[in-house]
């Protein structure tokens, strides 16, 4: 019987593919480069620049052309935190370990109120700082101090040169293709994702891909910011890339509208679902134009000038054929668009997102007492080791307060560091204890990086394990400068740095972050608020700015395990976010009867009366419910057109507001019952 594991074919040199072997050589090349020229340059730790290496390996030019920014901002500012912490306090070691805690705690508030590069600036502030003055400790001369702060910034320094230097050399995939390609991908899969929601059904399954498009769609933001540092051509189209960001959340947001429409549409034509799905057939045809939509779409087209429902949905209908059409014309202008080529783009603005305050000062909060905690029993019990123990619990606290699932992100860290103190104890007092040159470890270490830059790219559901031993394997073989081989001190080290995973992992217990539920909470009450915002005479957020926030507010708990918190906020999202629109639409719109926009502004009023900040009124929804239809039954019967028109717009305001007749009373997320 032969094993598939054990046949030659299934070794990763033999499985990889050329793009695999292309990243796996790159980072390897790129590490052992950082390692051999930090000791050329006679740096004492020279393994500081083989991490750097690896931490900005990323698939892209753009990410490691972006991330490499961020890391040499946040090793300066931490380097500087550092020398101006220890030269002042480094003689009092309560006042030390206190200034310390409060500058990652701050660092640690800031990951939390920033994204992308500014965040990883401040992670890097913060555990740079960690990295150079906890180790001074047990130092007496504090004029070393400028010594290890400049060493730890050139070896940081030289592994992102020579990432960068290797990016040059063995190029990735070009970041603009892959953007473009995630573009179209997601302008097709958005007709895919308006034929399951144009289903008279409502699952789990429907919730879960409206979260999963709109997650999409936000972390192609992520690839315009590495497409602008990497492209120049999609550099000067980024007015056009946030425009089609717009456009797709627009997109969806209609989709969800017309779902609602048809929910509440008791006597559709009975061609209806025929025609949508050659519609949606029709669309996906790259030559598809205005004319081929008009002719397929001409069959829905309402007779009765009274059936406020019918115009509602066929006025929405036009507008979702138009603004896929619009969006799919633009992007084949930028497919084949120069790098000269300008546009004349509607002016879109970027992506909003919402910072959550309290769980930000929550996460400071833990990180300072956590490190006072830490480094509180180091100082009791003379712990010579406790600066290892203050280092890795400090990087656990920067690092690990903002993720979705901290304790996984923490126990997978517990298990790199157990299984690296074993494999480095071998490595260091089996084989380097052998060998005088570099060349020669190198002749070890290059083909096992390769390797596991290789089982990494193979092994999807163990890539977080391989990352993370890559990453840290340096700090567990410690390459010095000289080579130090004292078996005490590598064993309370590493031992040390397990207990401060461990202590990290109790203090997010003790201080446990907030759960879902209660953020989902905070999430909704933010939404009311913008959303009141909206209705006032002079919004402070624009239209499209609106659509984007409540987006990011949905996105948040895309990957909660808590399904009622999830729900309800991709509920209210929806509603709220299909509601501005009415509204905006109402603002728009425009009559010679002074009647009907007084009719008008009456709903708009009715909406404040219904919405609050705390939660929505069930009474006044109730009668604001009564009320619409009772307004839509009567211009429907009006004798001008423009009455007609108002009816069908309020009728779309009917429908999103009645998913709210089941909304949780405040401060619960419990549906109500009749």
């Amino acid at each position: 019987m032969t094993f598939p594991a054990l046949t030659w074919k299934s070794l990763p040199w033999f499985k990889a593919t050329v793009p695999q072997w292309r990243y796996a050589l790159r980072n390897a090349i790129a590490m052992c480069l950082a390692l051999s020229f930090a000791y050329w340059l006679n740096l004492d730790e020279p393994y500081w620049a083989m991490t750097s290496a690896a931490v900005v390996s990323f698939p892209t030019v753009g990410g490691v052309i972006s991330k490499s920014l961020g890391r040499v901002a946040g090793s300066l500012l931490g380097a500087c935190a550092a020398l101006i912490i220890a030269g002042h306090t480094l003689t009092d070691p309560w006042l030390f370990l206190f200034a310390m805690s409060g500058w990652l705690a701050l660092c640690t508030w800031a990951c939390a109120m920033y994204t992308n590069n500014v965040a990883y600036a401040f992670q890097l502030a913060g555990y740079t700082c960690a990295i150079i003055a906890f180790p001074m400790i047990n130092v007496v001369d504090a004029t070393r101090l400028w010594d290890i702060a400049q060493a730890r910034v050139c070896e940081v320094i030289v592994g992102i040169l020579c990432g960068g230097l290797m990016m040059m050399i063995l190029p990735s995939t070009s970041d603009g293709s892959t953007l473009l390609t995630a573009l179209k991908n997601m302008h097709a899969r958005l007709l895919e994702h308006a034929s399951m929601l144009w289903q008279p059904v409502t699952t789990d399954a429907i919730r879960s891909a409206h979260q999963s498009v709109i997650g999409q769609i936000l972390t192609m933001n992520l690839l315009r910011i590495q497409a602008f540092w990497s492209h120049y051509r999609l550099r000067r189209q980024n007015t056009l890339l946030n425009y089609l960001l717009h456009q797709q959340l627009r997109l969806t947001s209609v989709i969800s509208s017309l779902r609602r429409l048809m929910l509440n549409w008791p006597n559709a034509p009975q061609n209806l679902r025929p025609v949508l799905e050659s519609l949606l057939q029709a669309l996906a045809r790259p030559d598809c134009d205005a004319y081929t939509v008009a002719r397929i779409i001409a069959p829905l087209a309402p007779s009765d000038p009274q059936d406020y429902r019918h115009h509602a949905f066929w006025d929405r209908l036009r507008y979702f054929c138009r603004l896929y059409l619009t969006t799919s014309h633009w992007l084949q202008r930028l497919e084949n668009a120069t790098a000269v080529t300008e546009f004349s783009v509607p002016a879109a603005p970027a992506l909003m997102r919402h910072t959550d305050h309290a769980e930000a000062a929550w996460s400071g909060m833990r990180t300072f007492f956590a490190l006072v905690s830490v480094g509180a029993l180091s100082i009791s019990t003379q712990w010579e080791s406790g600066a290892a123990a203050l280092t890795l619990a400090a990087i656990c606290c920067v690092l690990y307060s903002n993720v979705p699932s901290p304790f996984s992100s923490l126990t997978l860290l517990m298990r790199t560091l157990i299984l690296l103190s074993i494999f480095s104890f071998g490595v260091k007092f089996g084989l380097m204890v052998q060998i005088s040159d570099l060349w020669q470890f190198m002749l070890f270490l290059f083909p096992l990086l390769l390797t596991m830059q290789l089982l990494k790219l193979q092994m999807p559901k163990q890539a977080r394990l391989w990352g993370s031993l890559i990453v840290f394997m340096g700090s567990f073989i410690a390459v010095t400068n000289p080579p130090v081989y004292n078996f005490g001190d590598f064993l309370n080290d590493n031992l040390a740095k397990i207990i401060g995973v461990g202590l990290a992992w109790l203090a997010f217990a003790v201080l446990t972050p907030g759960s879902d539920a209660r953020k989902s909470r905070r999430h909704i009450r933010a939404l009311r608020r913008h959303f009141v915002d909206q209705l006032s005479r002079h919004p402070s957020s624009s239209e499209h700015e609106f659509e984007s926030l409540v987006y990011h507010h949905v996105s948040q708990l895309s990957a909660s395990q808590d399904e009622p918190a999830r729900r309800w906020l991709l509920r209210w999202g929806v509603v709220l976010l299909n509601c501005s629109h009415v509204v905006w639409q109402l603002r728009a719109w425009e009559a010679r009867s002074d009647p009907l926009s007084q009719v008008r502004d009456m709903c708009i009023s009715l909406l404040r009366d219904v919405m609050s900040e705390r939660g929505v009124q069930q009474r006044p929804l109730a009668a604001t419910l009564e009320e619409l239809q009772r307004i839509c039954n009567s211009l429907a019967h009006h004798h001008q057109p423009a009455a007609r028109e108002l009816a069908s717009i309020l009728w779309r305001l009917y429908c999103s507001l009645s998913q709210l007749e089941t909304a949780p009373a405040p401060g619960t997320l419990t549906e109500q019952t009749a």
